[in-house]
């Protein structure tokens, strides 16, 4: 009778583990918003509470509020970097190893090259990761990649509690059991066109509703493209949307040459894809397409400028480097492929406003930072090509946080595990979680949205080697994992911009609704009369909209921001008065 009782108790434990949930530990971060420095060469020093998980931590300076005044700029060695109106890097530290508790970030008032930086206002952001963790197991199911991606919000863009993994065929709710298969939604494709028709990697969930997906379709043979729309069915046949399109879920076609990959993405406003012909050797080609909601084309943008490159075909390399990855996080467009160092971002609603090729360039990040450099080596024999995919590193994913801090797989480039790029594309070196080997990295996501799961999540394909000796069945891992991971930014001046330093009259409120749609009123008060401004900024930290700007009397005042045409998701208010300054978060949902 006893051993029948340890038995039972056995099994109990058993099938107690396996019922377990993914309920991550998270990494977060908190120093002061506003931190008053003299910029006499002094050490700056600023107080970081990190909790969670111990961390690596990355201290950069930025412009702030330029990014208008900052013209198309080519620099950096080997001409690497390219900034168009976007604020952009001072400075940026190695990685600081830390635990959990108090520690403490420092700055000496000096750029990257060591000058002096002059007196003003300037965005200040702290990046970490846990680089000391080992991977906690999420799913037993498709590695990160380029095919997948998270619905981390509902379709009013307020956060959901249970993110969703997905791809055009496959969901899986955060927070089940990871060894539970019976848990992952499938769907099965069978709507696509017969006739030489084939699904192409990055699906797009409907922003307006979730249950619908948009997925990017070519013909090799026709050499020819279009988007379809249908709906995720979990358990049976996906449905087309015979609503949608110019006929039966299906886009107007246009031309795609071989290699059309990436995928299609969405703001809402409009549906976004390239081409990506990195095999063709005969003609410069890279496009960025712009296609409305209903299916139909509204411009294509040539971007061989940046995509195509004669002088590297001249040396025995590719004429063209992709794109072939393709990620938005808040309106902006990350584009990038294995065969190529570039990596670049656009921003398609700034395009749309001027016409001009060149505004929907953000930045680009090219050879000469030796972050995801190719050709580098002294021993190179193509020196400081860029288009090559004959050599690494070869860098499958690229992934954003709200920040727009971008991340990017290494592979072949020793033991690292990913290049950081900050939101201006400046190369901030590679990183390396713990336990990580030289062997394949194939993706990485970042989910990011006040969510219960927010971090890093990983794959852990090095466990099979190189990716060329790899049996995928038998030696690789091709299961995805989370690490901690969070970013903070906040404002370095002369004036005096924490709360609690302020005189008790000024005082600046949460904005009420909060979260809202589509008003919401800013209540606030001044201790003197004097200028004030109001600004709202979005989570790239640029302003889109001014509330007020001019002289008010002493006491209390409110104003009423209409968002109504601003798109959901988290924005920041600043309230300013004289050397007195509050920021703080609020959220439309529509």
């Amino acid at each position: 009778m006893k051993r029948f009782v340890i038995i039972a108790c056995a099994l109990m434990l058993a099938s107690s583990a396996f019922a377990a949930p993914f309920q991550p530990t998270l990494l977060k971060l908190e120093a002061a918003p506003n931190v008053q420095y003299s910029f006499d060469g002094s050490l700056l020093e600023i107080p970081v509470t990190v909790t969670g998980s111990p961390a690596g931590l990355i201290f950069s300076v930025y412009t702030k509020d330029m990014a208008e005044s900052i013209p198309y700029t080519v620099n950096g060695y080997l001409d690497w970097h390219e900034v168009n109106g976007v604020d952009t890097c001072i400075y940026y530290s190695s990685v600081k190893t830390v635990q959990v508790g108090t520690t403490s970030v420092t700055w000496d008032g000096k750029d990257q090259d060591g000058n002096a930086v002059e007196q003003g206002e300037y965005t200040y952001y702290i990046w970490a990761f846990d680089n000391q963790g080992s991977k906690e197991l999420v799913l037993k199911w498709k590695y990160p990649t380029n095919n997948n991606a998270f619905i981390d919000a509902d379709e009013s863009g307020v956060p959901l509690a249970e993110p969703i993994f997905y791809n055009a065929t496959n969901r899986w709710t955060l927070g089940g059991d990871p060894e539970d298969d019976t848990l992952r939604q499938t769907t099965v494709v069978t709507a696509i066109p017969p006739e030489g028709w084939k699904m192409r990697a990055d699906s797009f969930p409907d922003p307006a509703d979730h249950d619908f997906m948009f997925t990017h379709v070519t013909n090799k043979e026709a050499v020819m493209a279009m988007i379809m729309k249908w709906k995720f069915v979990a358990g049976g046949d996906a449905e087309v949307d015979e609503e949608w399109g110019e006929e039966g879920g299906r886009s107007e076609t246009f031309s795609m040459p071989e290699d059309g990959e990436p995928g299609v993405v969405s703001d809402g406003e409009y549906l976004y894809f390239c081409n990506a012909p990195y095999h063709d050797v005969t003609q410069a080609a890279a496009d960025f397409f712009i296609m409305d909601m209903d299916g139909y084309m509204v411009d294509r943008v040539d971007i061989t400028q940046w995509w195509s490159d004669l002088a590297g075909a001249d040396a025995g390399a590719q004429m063209n480097g992709g794109p072939n990855d393709i990620f938005i996080k808040n309106g902006k467009v990350f584009l990038n492929c294995h065969c190529s160092c570039l990596v670049q971002m656009v921003d398609p609603a700034r395009y749309l406003d001027s016409s001009e090729t060149e505004d929907l360039m953000v930045w680009c990040n090219d050879n000469g930072d030796y972050v995801l450099d190719h050709n580098f080596e002294a021993t190179a024999e193509k020196k400081w090509v860029c288009n090559d995919y004959n050599v690494g590193p070869y860098v499958y994913t690229v992934n954003a946080d709200q920040e727009l801090f971008s991340i990017l797989n290494g592979y072949d480039v020793g033991v690292v595990t990913f290049g950081l790029l900050g939101p201006d594309g400046t190369g901030m070196g590679y990183q390396l979680v713990a336990n990580e080997t030289a062997g394949w990295k194939r993706g990485e996501l970042l989910l990011d949205n006040d969510t219960p799961f927010d971090g890093m999540y990983l794959d852990n394909m090095q466990a099979g080697g190189s990716h060329v000796d790899d049996d995928w069945d038998e030696s690789a891992d091709p299961n995805t994992y989370f690490l901690g991971h969070d970013v903070i930014r906040g404002v370095i001046s002369t004036g005096v911009g924490v709360a609690d330093a302020a005189p008790a009259g000024f005082v600046v409120e949460q904005n009420a609704p909060n979260p809202f749609n589509p008003t919401t009123t800013i209540n606030f008060s001044i201790a003197e009369a004097g200028d004030v401004s109001i600004d709202v900024f979005n989570v790239a930290g640029q302003k889109v909209d001014s509330l007020a700007s001019g002289f008010m009397s002493a006491g209390s005042h409110s104003v009423v921001w209409d968002a109504s045409n601003f798109s959901a998701g988290i924005y920041f208010y600043t309230v300013k008065s004289g050397s007195l300054s509050k920021t703080i978060k609020m959220t439309l949902i529509k």
